[in-house]
């Protein structure tokens, strides 16, 4: 099941960064974000349920806005 808190370590880990580093607003392209990255992680919470899709992510790069889809679609209610 997915959290909030589990995919702030996600992308902490995969940014080489703290947990706590991430706000909710942080840009993660000026964190040190790539496509790749983006692919892992997708396949990931694909896996936990979620439907989003590349561009979702990558047109809206912080944590809230990815929190936003991911929590809507693993639940079903997009």
């Amino acid at each position: 099941m997915l959290t909030l808190d589990g995919v702030r370590t996600q992308l902490a880990e995969r940014l080489h960064l703290e947990p706590a580093e991430l706000t909710d607003d942080t840009d993660l392209f000026a964190e040190g974000l790539d496509s790749v990255t983006i692919v892992d992680l997708l396949e990931d919470w694909r896996g936990s349920g979620a439907e989003v899709s590349f561009a979702d992510l990558a047109e809206r790069p912080t944590l809230r806005a990815w929190w936003d889809l991911l929590a809507r679609t693993a639940t079903g209610d997009a």
